[in-house]
């Protein structure tokens, strides 16, 4: 079982490589946005939420190198925000009111589902979209609605759910190295 794992998340890292140039382009983008007063927000469910805060807690607090701290929100992580949208005005517009709130134009949106399905998370694409954000998702297998709505997207082609999530944590990482490269700030 252990070693089908990792035969699974060998095969994606090999298929993964593909998406070198797309991360690269990420980073350089993302690195205008921040250092230019703009943030990124993210969003997820579950593993993806986990994947979402890790993401933004590396851009605010540090990757491998110190330097300033880079604007970056985890949508799901203000519990008493989230938790009173969801009471007052349904699931599906947990990350979408946050999105209104926090989200300026030029500002990025890392929309992050294994099944490019999560409705709130569909949801909020196209209020970023809305807004006049930019929107990138990191999926499971395309296609999907995820996907299709976003401006640039990662689709992890795998069978596992676990996979996926760990994929889409090195895509993380590696967005985080190319960033930190870019400002200057990495070997």
């Amino acid at each position: 079982m252990i070693e089908e794992h990792f035969r699974a998340l060998e095969g994606a890292l090999r298929r993964m490589r593909s998406a070198a140039p797309t991360i690269e382009s990420w980073a350089v983008h993302l690195t205008g946005v921040l250092t230019g007063g703009g943030k990124l927000l993210a969003c997820g469910n579950g593993g993806s939420a986990a994947e979402a805060q890790h993401l933004t807690g590396e851009l605010v607090g540090r990757f491998c190198h110190d330097r300033q701290p880079l604007s970056a929100i985890a949508l799901h992580a203000d519990t008493s925000a989230a938790t009173a949208i969801v009471n007052d005005y349904g699931e599906h517009e947990l990350y979408a009111r946050q999105v209104r709130a926090h989200g300026r134009p030029g500002d990025v949106l890392m929309a992050l589902s294994t099944s490019g399905r999560s409705q709130n998370v569909v949801t909020a694409a196209k209020v970023a979209h809305e807004v006049g954000m930019v929107t990138w998702a990191l999926t499971g297998p395309d296609p999907n609605p995820l996907t299709a709505l976003c401006d640039d997207a990662i689709a992890v082609d795998a069978d596992h759910v676990a996979t996926v999530q760990e994929m889409h944590l090195a895509i993380v990482h590696a967005l985080c190295a190319h960033l930190d490269r870019t400002l200057g700030v990495a070997a």
